[in-house]
This record gives structure tokens, sequence and C-alpha cells, in this order.
């Protein structure tokens, strides 16, 4: 249950009994063997998917399987040429007699990780979206043959956490737009608390690529706020201009064990309710995503607080295939946090071997220019953070000392909460536009 490779079906000598069927306490690989059982034309991943729907029930997973008979008759499922045969939760959905005809049950559960493989259902259920084949095929394979050689010369990222000194489980480079921007990165901006040496300028291929990224992200951005917020609106601190990715960081992932934790990515240049477009090359990897719930947020009903222990246990597990264009909407920094998580086995890529490559293409903001924002009493650039795990405060921003990620050095307890218009702008957009002082607001 903890990667994406497939299994073959596991089988059972014996018919289940009936107090078997119905022990609530099986594990799941047993509930699924006995649904294999039952169900032996049934792909391994619908087994799963309505035993999810199910609440975990083998009985009632039986029965959702026999009402679906195109899942039941491999010969009536619909291929997918960029996922192999899957099939959506929504499937199993069944009515209730609530107005929209589905059954509402809680998806993740605590210490369990919930595979979602369509883009439907991970745009339901997560705060991205997933766009599979996303450039012609030969456009991903000049793409992946033009950074495969820089990636050999990427290094891992240096940090202090906790008092240790560590090193990122994997390795990394940033790249900008223009030389003139390169030189600007390295003497002017600040990252963990220190400058980064060595920036590049884009490639040819990233930078024709990016204009692609640039609509696409745009187009989606617009749909999600029409089809999944509140009233059809942006959220508040959602920038309403058009997202203008400027620069890129590069991530290598080589072999399975190289990996990322759980985090959230810096918001220091990129502003509140960050959007960030993610093109995978190479081997696909897992993609984990759980939500952050506030530690003393109180419940009202044992039912609500079991749903909340949930979402903050579990966790949702996305397949990331080569040339998969994954958008991490407005919501994803302030409310969730994202890893790559190692793996135990991973099937090497014809042309990238054993390595998953990812550009996570970003719109640095003008207006959050070192030059402009907080300094702290190292006199070091402060970072921006958004506040997720106080009730009381959650929602609300903060400028603090970034020194203290640099090995050697302990920082300060500098602390400035950060204000920000209801479209992402702070105090000082406003004080250049009164002065009738120039300032971009996207171009970084």
């Amino acid at each position: 249950m903890d990667s994406f490779i497939l299994r073959k079906r596991r089988r059972v000598e014996v018919e289940p009994t009936p107090s078997a069927v119905e022990q609530p306490e099986d594990s799941t690989d047993f509930k699924l063997a006995v649904l294999s059982s039952l169900h032996p034309a049934a792909e391994a991943s619908d087994l799963l998917e309505a035993l999810l729907a199910a609440e975990g029930s083998v009985e009632y997973a039986s029965d959702l399987l026999k009402q679906n008979g195109r899942l039941a008759d491999p010969r009536k499922r619909i291929k997918s040429s960029a996922l192999g045969n899957q099939s959506s939760l929504s499937d199993f959905s069944i009515t209730s007699g609530n107005e929209s005809g589905r059954r509402k049950v809680p998806l993740t559960r605590r210490g369990k990780t919930l595979h979602l493989y369509t883009p439907e259902d991970i745009e339901e259920h997560t705060p991205c979206t997933i766009i599979h084949n996303f450039l012609p095929a030969q456009e991903a394979e000049a793409l992946l043959r033009e950074l495969l050689p820089e990636s050999c010369t990427y290094e891992k990222s240096t940090f202090k956490l906790f008092d240790r000194v560590v090193e990122s489980p994997h390795t990394m480079r940033f790249y900008v737009d223009s030389w003139d921007e390169a030189e600007k990165q390295k003497t002017e901006y600040v990252y963990d608390g220190s400058k980064i040496e060595d920036v590049r300028k884009s490639l040819p291929e990233m930078l024709k690529v990016s204009a692609k990224v640039k609509e696409t992200v745009n187009r989606e951005v617009q749909r999600r706020i029409k089809e999944f917020y509140p009233n059809g609106e942006k959220l508040k601190y959602q920038s309403p201009d058009e997202w203008l990715p400027n620069c890129s960081f590069v991530n290598c992932y080589d072999g399975p064990q190289e990996s990322v934790g759980y985090h959230a990515d810096q918001l220091t240049y990129l502003g509140p309710r960050a959007i960030i477009g993610s093109l995978s090359l190479g081997v696909a990897r897992e993609f984990r995503v759980r939500r952050v719930v506030a530690r003393d947020e109180e419940t009202t009903s044992a039912s609500k607080a079991t749903t909340d222990r949930a979402d903050t246990e579990g966790q949702i597990a996305i397949h990331l295939p080569h040339n998969s264009l994954l958008i991490m909407h407005a919501e994803m920094q302030e409310e969730w946090n994202h890893s790559i998580a190692p793996a135990q086995v991973i099937n090497p890529h014809p042309i990238a071997g054993n390595k998953r490559l990812n550009i996570t293409y970003r719109c640095y903001k003008d207006f959050l220019h070192p030059k402009y924002t907080p300094r702290c009493k190292c006199n070091v650039p402060c970072v921006l953070r958004s506040v997720r795990k106080r009730k009381e405060n959650r929602g609300k921003y903060t400028w603090t000392c970034h020194a203290h990620y640099v090995p050697g050095q302990d920082g300060c307890s500098y602390f400035q909460w950060a204000e920000f218009d209801d479209d992402g702008y702070p105090p000082w957009v406003k004080k250049n536009i009164d002065e009738k002082k120039p300032m971009n607001k996207n171009v970084g």
C-alpha cells in the first residue's frame, strides 16, 4: 500500500467466513485479499478504491463491485495511455438522499496513505491540478535531454535545523531568465539566511516550456476559482494579477532513496497564496500531501474530531509520471504540506535512468525584493511565513529572522506581523503608488 508498484493479486485458499468479512480490525492487505478472492476479475486499484468508498467494510465494497459492471468485467474497462487501468473514487459513489446524491466519507485516516490517480479525484480532494502528457512527447524529451547534463553538477543545500547542520536529501539548482537577473540573485537575494553563489540562466527549452506553463497555469487558476472557491471568488490575499513565471528551482532525485520531507515552500519572494507550476520529467515518483490542522483546534462533536484527526494524521499520494504538470494552487502553502517520499522500487526511465527532474516554475514579485522587506536585528532580510498551527492567529503572516538557518549563526528574536491587503500587496506598494514611484507588481 506504500508504493505505486503494481502487485499481483493475493488469493486466499479457503472461502472467507462471514465473521472474517465483517471483522473491522483486519489489515487492509487481508481485506484486499478477501475482495480479490470474491472478485478475481477486478484490478487491485479498483479493489482498493471500492474498499475506501465502503469505509473499510469488505461486504459493502463487494456489493459496490457487483453493482459496477464496468469494473467487474475487464473487457469493459476504459483504457488510459497515461495511467494504465485506473478508475475514480466517484465510480463508487452511491445515492443517499442528499442533494448531491453522493455519499460523503472521510478520505484520509490516521497513519494511512490514500492513493489518488485521476485528475478529477486529485483536484476535488487536494489543492492541486494535474495534467498528464503536458508537452508533446518530442518536446518533453528535448527538455529532459537538455537538463540531464546540467543535473550532474547540481549540489545539495546545507542549512541548520534544530541546532544541527543538515543536507537536503536531493540536489537542486536555481534558474532565472537573464544573466542580469542572475547577478541580482547572487548579490541581493537571501535564501535560508545566506546568498546563493550558483544562479544560472534558464536554458532555451526551459524558456520555451515556460510560456506554455504560464498559459496553462493561468487558465487552471481561473477555472479553480470558478468551480471550487466560495461564490466563485479568489481567496483573500490571492493576487488578481496574471501569474508570470520568471524563475525556477530544478530538483534532481537520483535513485529511489533521494527525497524531500514534508514542508511548505517559502513565501518570502512569492507572497501570500503563492501558485507554483511543477513539471516532472524522467522517473515517476510519489508526491504526498497532507492538510495542516491547528493543534488546539476545538471540535464540536466526536465525529468532527475524528475527521480532523484523520486530516492531520493521514496523507494523500499523487503519482507523478514523466511529462506531467502539477499545479499547486493558492491553498497549498498556507494550508497543506507536501513531500516526495522515498521509494522501495522505481522503474527506470529509458532516457533519465533512475533520475527524476522536477522544474518548479515560480512568480517572484518585484515588490517583495529584499530592498523593500523588513530586516532583522542581524541586518538580514526577513523571511515571510504564514501562521498555520495556532488557531487564534491562523491566516496571518509574519516577518522573522532568517539568520538562524545559517551554520555558525544564532540569529535573533526579531518578529513583526506582516500586513497585506486583500490582493496580497504590502503597505509599501500603496505608498509607492501614492508617491507615483514606479514599481512593477509582478516581474522579479
